[in-house]
């Protein structure tokens, strides 16, 4: 099971320096329009079989022009919603710096929990639950295709996807500063049954597609002795020693 990743397009909020967060009415800036009509060239090739969004109006608007050209619903996902900054939502990013709780995200983020808030430990907890579920449900409908791997796209927020691909790498929480996810930009994961695998971290170029193989056509039943093993290819989930041939 794969998902993509994709951060909103460029916001009102992101060019005024402030803090959206769950702030009702925050769109996207005419910018942020070209990025999420953009996505339509960079992604639209793609065998995208399902597309969740997060409730925030920006996050729909950056994710609708795409799902309308792949004929799809997005599905609303509260749990891929912003964080909750509580009493920091709507404040300018530079006051901010100067609250004792700004360096507490910077170098614990593990340990943030904002006023009147929730923690970046929670953001994490619910995301990763509802990656992990839409990669279940998806599999059960549409797992007999494409040799068992379905494409799904998750449009939601910058600390959102930092805190899925931190979980994805095996990072702790304190570490995923280190991630960037910029508006409009694309992160792939791969999740198998022994580990997932992250293909792609804030890409932003032309198309995706030329980083992504197609998923291989299902073989055709030669018994149960027909395994990974005895046909040469690695096993699902396996890395490949050495590295790959791609």
């Amino acid at each position: 099971m794969t998902v993509i990743l994709v951060r909103h397009g460029r916001s009102t909020s992101n060019t005024a320096g402030i803090l959206a967060g769950r702030s009702e009415g925050v769109d996207l800036d005419d910018k942020g329009r070209e990025q999420a009509a953009a996505l339509i060239d960079r992604l639209g090739d793609l065998a995208v079989r399902a597309v969740v969004s997060s409730p925030m109006l920006r996050c729909r608007s950056t994710v609708e022009p795409l799902a309308d050209a792949l004929c799809l619903e997005p599905l609303i996902d509260d749990r891929l919603a912003e964080v909750d900054y509580g009493e920091w939502t709507g404040r300018k990013i530079g006051d901010l710096t100067n609250e004792p709780l700004w360096r507490v995200v910077q170098a614990h983020p593990s340990a943030a929990v904002f006023p009147g808030g929730e923690g970046l430990a929670q953001v994490q907890a619910r995301a990763v639950a509802a990656v992990r579920e839409h990669d279940r449900r998806l599999a059960l409908e549409y797992g007999g295709e494409h040799g068992g791997d379905v494409l799904w796209l998750a449009c939601t927020h910058g600390d959102v996807i930092k805190a899925v691909i931190a979980d994805a790498y095996g990072m702790h929480l304190d570490s995923f500063q280190r991630i960037t996810a910029d508006p409009a930009s694309a992160s792939v994961v791969r999740y198998t049954e022994l580990r997932p695998f992250v293909l792609h971290v804030n890409h932003t170029g032309a198309r995706l597609s030329a980083g992504l193989r197609a998923a291989p056509p299902p073989k055709e039943d030669l018994g149960n002795e027909q395994t990974a093993e005895s046909d040469g290819q690695v096993p699902s989930g396996d890395a490949v020693i050495g590295g790959s041939a791609d």
